[in-house]
């Protein structure tokens, strides 16, 4: 249901934006909260009655729209291309 280590190390190294980079850039951050989400959108699928599991979905979705957004502002070319690479819709 989490994501692993291992996984989340690979989508860092995937999404960093410079080679200081640990994870802390929005890009990454965005980029970790879609498997998460992912994840947990397959618990709820089996799970529908899992409130607080709904509720943490949720909270992320809201989270990660909240950054998604804060990259539009900044540079809409790098958001058009973060939304193809993680395969988003707008």
């Amino acid at each position: 249901m989490s994501v692993t280590k291992t996984k989340k190390a690979e989508i860092i190294a995937a999404y960093k934006v410079n080679d200081k980079d640990n994870g802390g850039s929005v890009e990454a951050q965005v980029a970790i909260l879609t498997e998460r989400i992912r994840n947990l959108t397959e618990h709820m699928k089996n799970n529908h009655k899992d409130e607080h599991s709904k509720r943490g979905l949720l909270k992320m979705v809201n989270h990660r729209k909240k950054l998604l957004a804060y990259i539009k502002n900044r540079n809409e070319a790098e958001y058009e291309e973060l939304i193809k690479k993680l395969g988003l819709r707008k």
